[in-house]
């Protein structure tokens, strides 16, 4: 499945609550401020709070997030940071969201961490 940045904001079944959840996270570990500046209010927009957004901020475990978010992030964190995730996160996610929404969560976890680092080093 190829994708580009578009695809991953229009054409995916995920929730575009989810997918801009995604999005806010990868451009706080990877410091991009321009992607935090478009993405935080389209996740406004779709549904997410300003506590989430201040909670995306932080480390560690995220209460305020129900648990389809709370394993969203960790795909998130684990495949920003690592690269490699843990076989129980896909597994989870699997029985979360089904065999497609999974494989739209990391490619636009993938996706965003390309823009991002893209703008970062351009310093956009």
């Amino acid at each position: 499945m190829a994708c580009s940045d578009g695809c991953a904001r229009a054409e995916f079944d995920l929730d575009l609550e989810y997918r801009e959840l995604i999005m806010c996270r990868v451009a706080v570990l990877n410091r991009a401020g321009f992607e935090w500046g478009v993405h935080k209010p389209a996740y406004l927009d779709v549904g997410g709070t300003e506590e989430k957004c201040e909670a995306l901020r932080a480390e560690g475990i995220y209460p305020l997030f129900d648990e389809k978010e709370r394993t969203l992030l960790e795909l998130t964190d684990q495949s920003t940071r690592n690269v490699e995730v843990e076989e129980r996160i896909i597994d989870k996610l699997k029985s979360l969201f089904g065999e497609r929404q999974t494989v739209e969560a990391v490619a636009t976890v993938a996706a965003y961490n390309m823009v991002s680092r893209f703008l970062v080093a351009l310093a956009i």
